[in-house]
């Protein structure tokens, strides 16, 4: 259960450029490059429960492994799709309602970090978390 505990943001790498290309405005890009996100993440065997927390929103996601569930991004993007462990890397596939373009997010602890990856349309994002 290496993930469980809550992460804070540390530093970002080419996430404006990943918002550009999910056709987020300048302005919430920018908003979003500093929204101080906290994810607190609790794991029981297939269930994970994942509260994330900004600037600009708190919610709650409950998902099992393996299981499509619903979410919506921060700038109201809807996506559907679901999370997979993959050795010690959770993975996420998930589908745009939009356009049906396909969105994938990695979960790994590196060191003590907690890094998160996107890729989207060929443009790979990283968020990545320290303990707090």
């Amino acid at each position: 259960m290496a993930f469980n505990g809550a992460w804070k943001i540390d530093r970002n790498e080419n996430y404006e450029k990943f918002m550009e290309t999910m056709g987020v405005n300048v302005m919430k890009r920018k908003l979003g490059a500093h929204d101080n996100l906290k994810i607190t993440i609790q794991q029981d065997g297939d269930k994970f429960t994942v509260k994330e927390s900004s600037n600009f929103r708190t919610i709650d996601i409950e998902f099992t492994l393996g299981v499509n569930f619903e979410y919506s991004l921060a700038d109201g993007t809807e996506l559907t799709g679901s999370w997979s462990m993959e050795g010690n890397k959770l993975v996420g596939k998930f589908t745009r309602k939009d356009n049906g373009k396909l969105l994938t997010a990695y979960r790994e602890i590196v060191g003590d970090e907690l890094v998160q990856t996107y890729v989207y349309e060929g443009v790979e994002a990283k968020r990545i978390f320290k303990r707090g």
